[in-house]
């Protein structure tokens, strides 16, 4: 699931991207803003990756609002005039919407982002996860492996052992397949971290990582592969 915040003053404007959002599968509404300044502690306290952001607001523009961040998420601008597309692509905008929004238009931004997405978490060195309330920076290449306990995930990298708030499901399709695999329902781990692969369980260090019937075939790929 996608991470969305939407932020603009129009009650109307705010509707119509919610109704895209929720007919959308991929996509989970965190929260509709009618500000930025409210929308700037959403940003600091959820994990946010899709923005859809009016540009034309009172107080504080989206373009302004956008330059304040210093890691700003992914961003689709929503506004009703077409003279700021050229400063919105300079920010690395995703996509530039013109309204009225039609699902039609919309869909083909989500279709962008996610070829966006794909080519960077290949390529990304380190993910933000929300840890005792703060944002944290963890490097890709320190994760070890993580672990699902209920609705938490157990992120065991070489500097320590953290918890988020977590599906495992999200969390294997967030990290970069080339460098992590699962290998039981409640277990993915890095493969660089690997030590030793047996028939019962994959050796990272001195932890034993118990390895789920569904996922040996795939296993045995991996290994025959390197």
């Amino acid at each position: 699931m996608i991470n969305c915040l939407i932020v603009d003053d129009e009650p109307l404007a705010r509707q119509v991207l919610k109704s895209h959002i929720l007919n959308t599968p991929a996509l989970r509404l965190i929260k509709e803003c009618a500000n930025a300044f409210e929308a700037f502690n959403i940003i600091n306290s959820e994990h946010i990756e899709l923005l859809f952001l009016d540009i034309q607001m009172p107080s504080l523009s989206g373009i302004d609002f956008i330059k304040s961040l210093k890691n700003p998420p992914k961003i689709i601008f929503t506004t009703a005039f077409s003279e700021f597309a050229v400063q919105s692509y300079e920010l690395n905008a995703i996509d530039y919407l013109l309204k009225p929004i039609t699902y039609t238009r919309f869909s083909s931004s989500i279709t962008k982002y996610r070829n966006v997405q794909a080519r960077d978490v290949a390529h990304k060195p380190y993910f933000y996860f929300k840890v005792n309330g703060k944002m944290l920076r963890i490097e890709t290449g320190d994760i070890r492996y993580a672990r699902s306990v209920k609705d938490y995930i157990v992120i065991s990298t070489s500097k320590g052992n953290y918890i988020t708030h977590m599906t495992m499901k999200y969390l294997a399709d967030l990290l970069p397949s080339d460098r992590f695999m699962q290998v039981h329902r409640s277990y993915i781990v890095g493969t660089g971290h690997i030590s030793a692969i047996g028939r019962q369980a994959i050796e990272i260090g001195e932890d034993k990582i118990p390895i789920g019937d569904k996922y040996r075939t795939q296993i045995d790929t991996f290994t025959n592969s390197n």
